[in-house]
C-alpha cells in the first residue's frame, strides 16, 4: 500500500543506522510474473464454474468468491507496476492528482483482496459446518439464491470498508482496526472449525462414519486457511511494526523483508487454484475438459 511504502522509505535510513539488516530487494519481474499467473489461474476457476452447470452450487459460488479475492490481489500488483512504468517514462507527474487517485484505487484493490479473502474463508467455513451437521436440510438452508445474496452483502461491505481504510489510512486507529480484523476473523473461523471437528468426532463415534465428501471439504478448508495465514500474516505483522516501532533495530530487521512478504501474498493467489483442483475431483475434471477443449474423456 502507498502509505506503508512511503512510510517505509522515510524511516528506512534512520532504522538502518540502528540495524545491520539491509532491505531485501527483489526484481519487479518476479512480482509481475507471479501476478500474471495468479490472475490467469483464478480466471480459469471462474470460467470453469460459469461454463459447467454441475458446478453452479453454493459451495463453488463461495470458492469463486475466494478466487475473485485472489485475482484482485494479483491485479493490484499488475496495475501498480504499470503505474510505476508510466511514471518512470514521464507520462505521469510524480505525486500528481492523477497518480494519487490511481494509487488510492490500486490500494483499494489490495485491501479488498484481503477483506474478501477473510470473508470468503469465513463463509466457506460456515458452509462446511452446515454441510456436515445439517446434511439433510442443507439444500433447504443453503440455496443458490441465498448464497448469492450473502456474497453480494459481503462484497458490498468489503468495498465500503476498503474505501474507508484507504481514505483514513494515515490514522493510527485505522491501522489498528485493519490489523485487528485479521486475527478476529481468523479466530471466528478457527472457533467454528474446532467446534466442527469436535462435533464430527462425537458424531463419528455414534454413527461409525461421516460422509467422506463432507469431510474432504473440511480438510480443503484447513489447507486453504493454513496457506492464507502463512501468506498474509507476515504482511499484517509488518504493518503493526511499521506503525508502533519503526525505528527499533529488531523491527527494522523484520521490515527489511517487506518485498519478500509481498511475494508471499502474490503466491497465495497462485497456490489456491491448485488446492481446489487437487481436493475437488469435479473441478479437476472440469479443468481438464476446458484445457483440452472438451476432448478429455
Amino acid at each position: 500500500m502507498k502509505h506503508i511504502i512511503n512510510l517505509y522509505e522515510s524511516i528506512n535510513s534512520t532504522a538502518r543506522n540502528n540495524s545491520d539488516c539491509p532491505p531485501v530487494v527483489l526484481p519487479e519481474e518476479i512480482f509481475f510474473t507471479i501476478s500474471i499467473v495468479g490472475v490467469l489461474e483464478n480466471l480459469m476457476v471462474l470460467l470453469t464454474v460459469i461454463k459447467n452447470k454441475n458446478l453452479q452450487s453454493p459451495m463453488y459460488f463461495f470458492i469463486c468468491s475466494l478466487a475473485i479475492s485472489d485475482m484482485l490481489g494479483s491485479l493490484y500488483k499488475i496495475l501498480e507496476n504499470i503505474l510505476i512504468m508510466f511514471r518512470n517514462m514521464g507520462y505521469l507527474e510524480p505525486q500528481g492528482s492523477f497518480e494519487t487517485t490511481a494509487d488510492d484505487v490500486v490500494d483499494s484493490l489490495f485491501i479488498l483482496s484481503l477483506l474478501g479473502s477473510i470473508c470468503s474463508l469465513s463463509v466457506i467455513a460456515a458452509d462446511r459446518y452446515i454441510t456436515i451437521f445439517h446434511a439433510l436440510r442443507y439444500h433447504r438452508i443453503v440455496t443458490p439464491r441465498r448464497a448469492l445474496v450473502v456474497l453480494m452483502v459481503i462484497w458490498t461491505c468489503c468495498m465500503g470498508s476498503g474505501i474507508t481504510i484507504v481514505t483514513f489510512s494515515h490514522h493510527v486507529p485505522t491501522v489498528i482496526a485493519f490489523t485487528a480484523l485479521f486475527p478476529l476473523m481468523l479466530a471466528f473461523i478457527l472457533c467454528l472449525y474446532l467446534h466442527m471437528f469436535l462435533l464430527a468426532r462425537s458424531h463419528a463415534r455414534r454413527t461409525s462414519t461421516l460422509p467422506r465428501a463432507n469431510m474432504r471439504g473440511a480438510v480443503t478448508l484447513t489447507v486453504l486457511l493454513g496457506v492464507f495465514i502463512f501468506c498474509w500474516a507476515p504482511f499484517v505483522l509488518h504493518v503493526l511494526l511499521m506503525t508502533f516501532c519503526p525505528a527499533d533495530p529488531y523491527c527494522a530487521c523484520y521490515m527489511s523483508l517487506f518485498q519478500v512478504n509481498g511475494v508471499l501474498i502474490m503466491c497465495n493467489a497462485v497456490i489456491d487454484p491448485f488446492i481446489y483442483a487437487f481436493r475437488s475431483p469435479e473441478l479437476r475434471d472440469a479443468f481438464k475438459k476446458m484445457i483440452f477443449c472438451n476432448r478429455y474423456q
